[in-house]
């Protein structure tokens, strides 16, 4: 995997960072980043020594959890089971979508 901080070639588009880089990106401390984690809310793998490598999308993935707690009072064990709703919802939606669009049918939501 390749880590943010090592790229030999500076024009290439990276994937994933490592633990500091992305506290530093999600204005985090690296222990709040480990304890996302180990609580399943933030996807990450092991690099060969053994240090998180973590994906750039999980930047985003941090914003959404800053607004649902802002929002939502939420505590992280409340926080993992909205957000999994909230994409099991976008999935739906989009298969409803692609269904109409093939069929020729129409959306589930009502037109004014």
């Amino acid at each position: 995997m390749t880590h943010t901080t090592h790229s030999a070639h500076p024009l290439v588009r990276l994937s994933h960072t490592n633990l500091e880089s992305f506290a530093a990106a999600t204005g985090l401390h690296p222990e709040m980043v480990r304890r996302l984690v180990a609580l399943g809310l933030i996807e990450a793998s092991r690099d060969s020594a053994g240090d998180l490598c973590i994906p750039l999308s999980q930047v985003s993935a941090v914003a959404r959890m800053r607004r649902l707690r802002a929002g939502l009072a939420l505590n992280y064990a409340s926080l993992g089971l909205v957000m999994d709703l909230l994409d099991r919802i976008a999935e739906l939606e989009a298969a409803l979508r692609s269904r109409s669009r093939t069929t020729g049918g129409t959306t589930w939501t009502p037109t004014a």
